[in-house]
């Protein structure tokens, strides 16, 4: 003890002292002392975060409206505070429920909702708020017109940090010219400095919303940052689920079985989790049934023992039932256990209930109770060869509870009974164990196991998992110990594997709820069985991914680049909460060169802009080899270079932050691996697209030497030999392999000759644009515009075909050709 210890003690009073200092602490008091957990950790951060929190509201108000979002926000100078106002024409928010929104932390419609959505904490923009009181003294100032209403309602109001409640300044009705949606107006103590990540912001939001018009107006901007919608389709409606099995943990487990109006743990499990059926739930009682009970150990019926005679053991145990009654009944039963390869006590139970309640069908005889109890108890003596009773089991020099005796250091005198068990034991273990184990050990490890079985309590060899584990390890010690002989882990988790395979569920009614409720291991048990079961994915229906087709829209709204892929993952679940992962590729055009690529983090429609570092995405995108391909990454690690934009979409009900302020992903492996799997499909469309471009720039080189070679050659040869100089026209398309298109005028009639030197079909679409009416044209179309015709053509040519299209013309006429379905480089024109 130390002498402060020691000392603190002396003071009368000092328990009812503290006791007095004590008091609770509200939500909104603690963060007001931690706002750096909610993003507002500085003043440039601060504004970001504000914006964000706004933006996301006003996005999921207006989806959820069936509304397509306009956006618009402004930041403006206000003397030493910047004044923010996030416009939306969402639905707007009732006069009831308007303070309670902004001035209330954790109070939101989503938290307990297991189903997408950006916010769900009830945090966001309370903390908005919040933050701008502490740091301007300013009340916020809230605009809202629910749709259909005349007027709009005014308000001014602050949090309550002691109580966690709003303390309205103003309460009144105003008009507004927006026939519906909330304005907010916020003045806070804040800077410019984030300006790109601002920036990133509104123009990520825009990549990861496509359906939504979002307007930036700030200091320092010549003109409106502005986004416009890429489509008019909506997210997708998501349902709200029930939680999964999976993903259930301990005490919300209790606390759901307090809750729940089911008797029965079917009821339970069918009424309070997805994805449980009838089916289902019978699978998560019999698996609970093995951790509650544990099995029951099954065994060959005797061949032909005489000691052991299953007919004649019944027969002795039966009385006063009549001789043809009590043989039918032995015979009956004595013929349905030999046709079992081995059998649980309740499987013998079983079998004898069906074959007594024949016999009295048919003979008219009563069969009891009593009697079928004396009957299976005489029945698995027989198949067993334990339960002979306690007074053999004295004269054998055992103890009458079945403890063992004083034979030998494991009881081997103690209980011959268990004998019966030891062909059966030895054939698992013989078949569990590798060939290296020689027979002397498997027979000791088999007649060990055989008289520690004897001596479980009861008849009906019930063992949980557990508790088989140390047994096996128990005979396996004494088997090392007295045998010299290795039966090592291995050997034990086969044996025990192959014994726990054979044992038999337990038919015993499950405990009912209220039971499991009142008794924390039984409701593990439960737990442990509801993981262990064969469940199906949760339902998706509750995501609304962008789609790929979006994802891809969204990335050519923002980059003018080359090229664009996206890839939308099948649904996956962690910790039984389902969620789908996209990712989208843009490359070259506009996007600079220079440095590392962008990449942009997402999660359930939201832009990730801080801790970069510290998010899930970074270190997958690091991990991936991308000179594999086509990008630079030098030191073979970390984020790769080039013109490139990578961006990374998670939807899920639940997605695994790192902390509250929700700007990076956790490192969950389900959702990493997730992760790399749809980046990894977004670049090999990348590589291909490199690929070919790279043997299109090969053979863009190639055609341009050949095209300085080819004429130079051609007017050598003439000078050689003293010959007219030879035709090249077409040389150059034959020896690239390329589609040809060549025109001839003769007289009046114009013939574009089309031939396909390359290996593969070609589809192609040509368009001849001539100066005066054209006349006869061979199964084209044509289109006059502007004093112009336009002949067009779309001809399918195999391999080595050709083709001749033609049409007549009266007099002198300009041409212009244009040849699109086939890469330039494959194409050579002369025209």
């Amino acid at each position: 003890m130390t002498s402060f210890q020691s000392s603190l003690g002396d003071e009368e009073g000092i328990a009812e002292e503290l006791a007095e200092s004590q008091r609770e602490i509200s939500i909104a008091e603690f963060f007001e002392k931690n706002k750096h957990m909610l993003g507002f950790d500085s003043g440039a951060r601060g504004l970001v975060t504000a914006v964000k929190e706004a933006v996301d509201n006003a996005l999921d108000a207006t989806e959820e409206a069936g509304i397509l979002p306009d956006v618009y926000v402004e930041i403006e100078e206000a003397g030493d505070y910047y004044r923010l106002v996030i416009e939306d024409n969402g639905p707007g928010i009732t006069k009831e429920q308007l303070p309670k929104v902004f001035g209330k932390l954790l109070y939101g419609s989503r938290f307990h909702k297991r189903e997408q959505s950006r916010g769900q904490q009830g945090i966001g923009i309370s903390a908005a708020v919040l933050y701008s009181q502490l740091t301007s003294g300013q009340p916020a100032k809230i605009t809202s017109r629910p749709k259909g209403q005349a007027k709009a309602q005014y308000f001014e109001l602050i949090i309550d940090t002691d109580t966690n409640e709003p303390e309205i300044k103003v309460d009144e009705e105003t008009s507004w010219d927006r026939p519906h949606g909330t304005r907010i107006e916020l003045e806070m103590e804040a800077n410019m400095r984030a300006r790109n990540q601002l920036h990133d912001y509104i123009k990520h939001t825009a990549v990861v919303n496509p359906h939504a018009r979002i307007e930036l107006r700030e200091p320092g901007l010549d003109e409106p940052m502005k986004s416009e919608r890429a489509t008019d389709d909506l997210p997708a409606e998501t349902t709200e689920i029930r939680p999964h099995p999976h993903g259930v943990e301990l005490g919300a487990l209790i606390k759901m079985l307090e809750a729940t109006e089911s008797y029965s743990v079917s009821g339970f499990l069918q009424e309070e989790f997805t994805r449980v059926g009838k089916k289902t739930a019978e699978s998560v009682i019999d698996n609970f049934r093995d951790v509650y009970y544990g099995r029951e150990l099954a065994w060959s019926p005797p061949a032909a023992h005489e000691d052991r005679d299953v007919e004649a053991a019944i027969e002795a145990a039966v009385a006063n039932k009549g001789a043809a009654a009590t043989a039918a009944f032995a015979e009956g039963v004595a013929g349905t256990v030999a046709g079992n390869a081995h059998l649980t006590r309740s499987e013998l139970a079983s079998i004898v209930g069906t074959v007594a309640d024949d016999v009295e069908a048919d003979t008219g005889r009563t069969f009891g109770s009593t009697v079928r109890e004396n009957a299976v108890e005489a029945a698995w003596s027989a198949i067993t060869g334990v339960g002979a009773g306690d007074e053999d089991a004295a004269d054998r020099g055992g103890d009458a509870d079945g403890s063992e005796g004083s034979g030998d250091a494991d009881g081997s005198d103690a209980h011959e009974e268990g004998a019966a068990l030891v062909p059966d034991v030895y054939a698992l273990v013989d078949d569990a164990t590798s060939t290296r184990k020689d027979d002397v050990t498997v027979q000791a490890m088999a007649d060990a196991l055989a008289r520690r079985f004897a001596n479980l309590d009861g008849d009906a060899f019930r063992i949980s998992h557990g508790d088989l584990e140390t047994l096996v390890a128990d005979a396996a010690g004494f088997v090392t110990e007295q045998h010299d002989a290795t039966f090592g882990d291995t050997a034990r988790g086969n044996v025990v594997d192959a014994l726990w395979a054979r044992a038999g569920t337990v038919p015993d009614d499950p405990p009912k709820v209220a039971v499991i409720a009142a008794d924390r291991d039984a409701a593990a048990d439960l737990l442990d069985a509801m993981r262990v079961t064969d469940i199906l994915a949760p339902p998706t229906d509750c995501l609304a991914p962008i789609t790929a087709e979006l994802v891809e829209a969204g990335l050519r709204k923002e980059y003018d680049a080359d090229f664009y892929a996206a890839a939308t993952r099948d649904a996956e679940v962690h910790g039984g909460d389902p969620f789908i992962v996209e990712a989208g590729i843009a490359y070259g055009g506009d996007i600079p060169a220079e440095g590392s690529v962008e990449v942009l983090r997402f999660a359930n429609r939201v832009p990730l802009v801080y801790q970069r570092g510290a998010c899930a995405t970074t270190d997958v995108i690091k991990s991936i080899g991308w000179r594999n391909y086509g990008l630079d990454q030098p030191g073979g690690s970390g984020t790769p270079n080039g013109p490139a934009v990578i961006s990374v979409h998670v939807a899920s009900t639940n997605v695994p932050f790192t902390s509250e302020s929700k700007d990076a992903l956790a490192n969950v492996p389900a959702i990493e691996d997730e992760i790399e799997l749809a980046v990894r499909e977004a670049a090999r469309e990348l590589k291909s697209y490199l690929n070919k471009r790279r043997s299109m720039q090969q053979r863009r080189e190639k055609q341009d030497v050949l095209g300085r070679i080819l004429p130079e050659m051609a007017d050598k040869v003439s000078e050689v030999t003293g010959r007219d100089r030879p035709d090249i026209g077409g040389a150059l398309a034959r020896i690239m392999n390329n589609v040809s298109v060549e025109r001839e005028v003769n007289g009046e009639t114009v013939t574009l000759h089309v031939e396909n030197y390359s290996d593969t079909s070609e589809r192609l679409d040509v368009t001849d644009i001539v100066s005066v009416e054209p006349r006869d044209p061979s199964a084209g179309t044509v289109v006059e515009m502007d004093g112009e015709w336009f002949l067009q053509w779309k001809p399918e040519l195999a391999a080595g075909d050709e083709r001749r299209l033609t049409y007549t013309i009266d007099g002198d006429a300009d041409f212009e050709l244009s040849v699109g379905g086939v890469e330039t480089e494959k194409l050579t024109v002369n025209a």
